[in-house]
């Protein structure tokens, strides 16, 4: 199973890109030191500190004939990662 799932590219977390800061979608499981290793090891950078959120899904709820469905949206966990200064991480080289 990978640590890393998907980068963040919210508008938020992309004005944030400027200052070193990179947000990913991690497993929830993940802990610190292994989304560390997994942002160095994957794209040749230095990590400076790693902070993270448990975001619960929104309820969700949908209206049909016979019954209210009641639900979750998929809850997720973020990890904010802050690179050495200098250091560049680009999510857009592939495309």
């Amino acid at each position: 199973m990978s640590i890393l799932k998907r980068p963040l590219l919210t508008e938020k977390a992309s004005a944030q890109n400027e200052e070193g800061v990179y947000g990913f979608v991690v497993a929830t499981n993940a802990n610190k030191i292994e989304i560390k290793k997994a942002v160095e090891k994957t794209y040749g950078v230095n990590v400076k500190s790693v902070r993270t959120i448990n975001y619960l899904g929104k309820k969700k709820s949908r209206y049909t004939k016979s019954q209210v469905i009641t639900g979750r949206s998929t809850s997720y966990k973020k990890a904010i990662v802050k690179v050495a200064e200098g250091e560049v991480i680009d999510f857009y080289s592939g495309i």
